[in-house]
């Protein structure tokens, strides 16, 4: 038998053990939960000062489009063949990027037309790929900045090259006589060449047919050479 005083000595450290074991857990829950606050401020403060100090990249706007003119009472002379513009060696073209009027060499042997264009520098908006170029102003040492979204990549084989030369293609609107049209284009210096656009069978098939005993067999709209100054 164990003497009463014992029993009720062991009882009341049972009692005064728990009553520790409470008051631990509670600490330890206080102690926790402050943990988790102080973390939790933690994490906001770095996203708070990332959202500051970081800002969202954006790309530059996308240039207005300019395009061939409204048709006016003078659309410009154009003679076809069974649906076809006849147009002769030599045309005069507009382009409605940038805006201006050019000299064109009709090229069948050329699969790619080609326009003329300086400093051409590749880069990306949107994900997508463009390309940034300048072509020349007629009649001037100025050149006009233009901006476009590259359509493809061409390999071009020339008879002075050994390799081929990769070339950008873009997409732009034209006018021949009263023909508007949107054709790809490749991008290359022409500076050493007479004429700032050549125009080849992309452009060429199903749509013109040549009269190589023609030059300038066509005539753009008044509209357009009244404004540029062109005769």
């Amino acid at each position: 038998m164990v003497p009463k005083s014992n029993i009720e000595s062991l009882s009341s450290s049972v009692q005064a053990q728990r009553a520790t074991l409470v008051t631990m857990e509670g600490n330890a829950t206080v102690r926790h939960e402050q943990l988790l606050n102080k973390q939790d401020n933690s994490t906001q403060s770095i996203l708070e000062a990332i959202r500051t100090q970081v800002e969202k990249p954006t790309c530059p706007p996308i240039p207005a489009q300019r395009a061939c003119p409204s048709s006016d009472s003078s659309k410009g002379r154009t003679d076809r063949l069974k649906g076809k513009v006849i147009v002769g060696e030599v045309e005069k073209i507009y382009m409605a990027e940038p805006d201006q009027v050019y000299t064109a060499r009709i090229d069948s042997g050329a699969e790619t037309s080609s326009l003329d264009a300086r400093n051409i520098t590749r880069f990306e908006r949107d994900g997508n790929n463009w390309v940034r170029f300048d072509v020349p102003v007629r009649g001037t040492n100025e050149l006009v900045t233009m901006e476009k979204e590259i359509s493809r990549r061409v390999k071009v084989i020339q008879a002075s090259a050994d390799e081929a030369e990769r070339r950008v293609v873009v997409e732009l609107q034209f006018a021949i006589g009263d023909h508007e049209q949107v054709a790809e284009f490749t991008l290359t210096d022409r500076a050493n060449l007479t004429h700032e656009v050549l125009i080849g069978r992309n452009i060429l098939r199903d749509v013109m047919l040549i009269d190589v005993g023609k030059e300038f067999a066509t005539e753009l709209p008044e509209s357009i050479t009244n404004r540029r100054g062109e005769s």
